[in-house]
């Protein structure tokens, strides 16, 4: 008897039963049968433990913990999708296209918006290699044995496949499975979950994967990203992903012309809720693939993607109160808190009321019925106010003229919405925002400290500026709020982590007021170290690509504040990064300095990826339209019209990459 070929035979044998039932929703043996043949399986392979296989049937059972996630940077960036609202907005986005591509005849494929836990999974040679959540779009967390118990997600692919690449989906909880959660939990007496996409989004961190398993999560796949894929457009990589085993959705569409977009949009607004789990929206893409190469992608978005968000939600309630928040740039911001009422899958008890002039605008009072929306923001908005039921005796708001927290004067400076707070290194919810922000993801990532934490540490005078974190030592730490031994070595061993972030993030952790990540990371290459910035004039900063005057005053004026360079300086002697390390490149030269492309087309040689890394390894500048400023248009097969146009009315220089190779030789 060849064991071997029996363990596979029933690995096949399985799969296909649970792609039957999972996916294609049409079992064909009951699972009286599919458990028997289950246990033989595992049998077979705890007796031959040398033919074991990470991608078994049997390993989706779960039973692996993970106590920390590893980080992963994506191999392809996933960003983020535009949002439209109207028929207008999508026809000025198809007006955007049109320029950059000339006019040319457009297909778009439409696909409802799932609203759940975006995933990005990695498949070699048809076995699933590995899971990654989106985190900030550049990297996430490595939650591949979790998504290993999902039985939707195939572990080995079917039929003829690319060798590597990555397809991008939704973990979802369809309504069906929450309500039962939901229902159990009641019985138990245990407070149920608020809604379905905060639920799927916190099963992919669970630390027990026997604990993931149990939970009916699906896996909806919709984008198919890497190299050689063999597939021309957004519909056919949908159907190709249907035949290599995944669990696409059928209502996707293919539409001619903008008028069919809106068919799709309208069926359905009014049959969404007809589906087995939430949507909040039409997702419509370019349909080729060359088109979107040619389009490309804004700083978040992909310019060949928009985003139809339908309608929000609105529920009426009453407001009970206002109070005011500080943060981190001292900025107040007014709250309204409210009668809990259910909106959109959750219960609502607070909503943003921005500003002073918010609060004029709407004419708003305590104890008024006033109308709630939420629309794709985290906290909801009040819109309007329900007039004929508010209390003839109602008192008009004044807005609060000292902070809630250090009762500072509040002032508000000429062309600004919000009143600020100007004690900021005296009011307590400033300096904690601003050691909250340094030690976030996306700036010093410092594992084993939360913003809880850091409250604690600053109630305790452990800390008064981000600087201190770099003194603590675990006996400071240990005494603190459920803070044990190991938790209080991993917070200190987090902090001494982050000294090896680069400076680009470091200067982003600073906290500097309009100084986001696409901004730190263009002063950080521009002047190389925070010294440089620092002596840098208002006019020396605007001339920076992409910095303007407001950037730039705010840049001077964090400088010249003493405290902030007292600060620097302490961090710079525990050993953060605050200059650039140059990582050599043999293969680097200065040929292309001041030189300025656009890439265009089709290439043999180069991946489109690697030859804008090739011209700014040899020191010139990757443009991402073409303008006066362009010295080259690199030109492949393909290359859009419009583009081809406006760089001969320009009289740019079109090279083929032979030519560009020929240039850095």
């Amino acid at each position: 008897m060849d064991i071997q070929k029996n363990i596979q035979d029933l690995k096949d044998e399985l799969n296909l039963h649970n792609h039957n039932y999972y996916v294609l929703d049409n079992p064909t043996i009951s699972d009286f049968e599919f458990d028997k043949k289950l246990k033989q399986l595992q049998e077979l392979e705890n007796q031959h433990p040398e033919f074991f296989d990470e991608n078994s049937p049997t390993q989706r059972v779960g039973g692996t913990i993970t106590k920390s996630f590893q980080t992963v940077v994506h191999d392809y960036r996933m960003y983020s999708l535009d949002n439209s609202y109207s028929v207008e907005d999508l026809t000025d986005w198809e007006t955007r296209i049109q320029k950059v591509l000339g006019n040319v005849p457009l297909q778009y494929t439409c696909e409802l918006k799932y609203d759940g836990a975006s995933i990005s999974i990695t498949y070699e040679n048809g076995k699933l290699k590995r899971a990654v959540t989106r985190g900030d779009g550049f990297q996430g967390d490595d939650v591949t044995n979790n998504i290993k118990t999902i039985k939707s997600i195939p572990l080995q692919l079917k039929g003829s496949f690319p060798n590597r690449f990555d397809i991008r989906g939704e973990i979802i909880l369809p309504l069906e499975g929450f309500e039962k959660m939901n229902q159990e939990l009641i019985e138990i007496g245990e407070t149920p979950y608020s809604n379905p996409r905060n639920t799927a989004s916190g099963s992919l961190k669970l630390q027990d994967s026997a604990e993931v398993a149990k939970r009916p999560l699906e896996c909806l796949l919709y984008f198919i990203v890497g190299n050689n894929l063999g597939i021309s457009s957004q519909y056919e990589s949908l159907e190709a992903a249907r035949n290599w085993g995944f669990k696409v959705p059928k209502e996707s569409k293919l539409a001619n012309n903008l008028e069919e977009v809106f068919e799709y949009i309208n069926y359905w607004d009014k049959h969404r809720h007809d589906l087995p789990y939430e949507t909040d929206g039409v997702v419509i893409k370019v349909n080729s693939f060359q088109h979107q190469d040619e389009l490309g992608y804004t700083a978040k978005s992909p310019r060949w993607a928009m985003a139809y968000k339908f309608k929000a939600e609105q529920v009426s309630t009453k407001l009970n109160s206002i109070s005011y928040q500080v943060g981190r740039t001292g900025s107040i911001t007014p709250v309204a808190n409210l009668e809990p009422v259910q909106l959109a899958g959750t219960i609502v008890k607070r909503a943003s009321l921005h500003n002073a002039d918010q609060i004029e605008k709407l004419d708003i009072r305590i104890g008024d019925e006033v109308f709630v929306e939420k629309g794709g923001e985290i906290i909801p908005k009040i819109i309007a106010v329900d007039l004929d039921k508010r209390n003839p005796n109602a008192e008009v708001i004044k807005y609060i003229t000292n902070c809630p927290e250090c009762n500072s004067v509040l002032e508000r400076k000429d062309g600004e919405a919000n009143h600020y707070c100007p004690n900021f290194y005296g009011c307590p919810p400033q300096i904690i925002g601003r050691i909250q922000h340094y030690i976030t993801r996306k700036a010093m990532d410092i594992e084993g400290l939360g913003g809880e934490t850091v409250a604690l540490l600053f109630h305790n005078n452990l800390v008064k500026d981000y600087s201190d974190l770099y003194e603590l030592k675990v006996d400071d730490v240990i005494p603190l709020e459920r803070m044990a031994q190991k938790s209080a070595e991993n917070l200190v061993n987090g902090i001494e982590k982050s000294k090896e972030i680069p400076f680009e993030r470091v200067l982003y952790a600073l906290g500097i007021r309009y100084v986001g990540e696409t901004v730190a990371k263009k002063l950080a290459k521009h002047y190389k170290n925070i010294d440089a910035i620092r002596n840098a004039s208002l006019m020396d900063l605007i001339l920076v690509d992409e910095i303007g005057e407001k950037i730039a005053q705010s840049v001077i004026e964090f400088f010249d504040n003493p405290e902030n360079i007292r600060i620097i300086e302490r961090l710079k002697q525990f050993g953060v990064q605050f200059e650039i390390i140059e990582k050599h490149n043999p293969n680097a030269t200065e040929k292309l300095v001041g030189k300025t492309f656009v890439v265009s087309g089709v290439f043999e040689k180069f991946s489109r990826d690697d030859l804008k890394k090739a011209i700014e390894e040899n020191g010139g500048k990757v443009g991402s339209s073409i303008s006066a400023k362009t010295d080259f248009v690199i030109a492949g097969e393909n290359m859009g019209p419009a583009k081809l146009e406006k760089a001969s009315q320009l009289k740019i220089s079109i090279i083929s990459e032979d030519d560009f190779i020929s240039l850095i030789s």
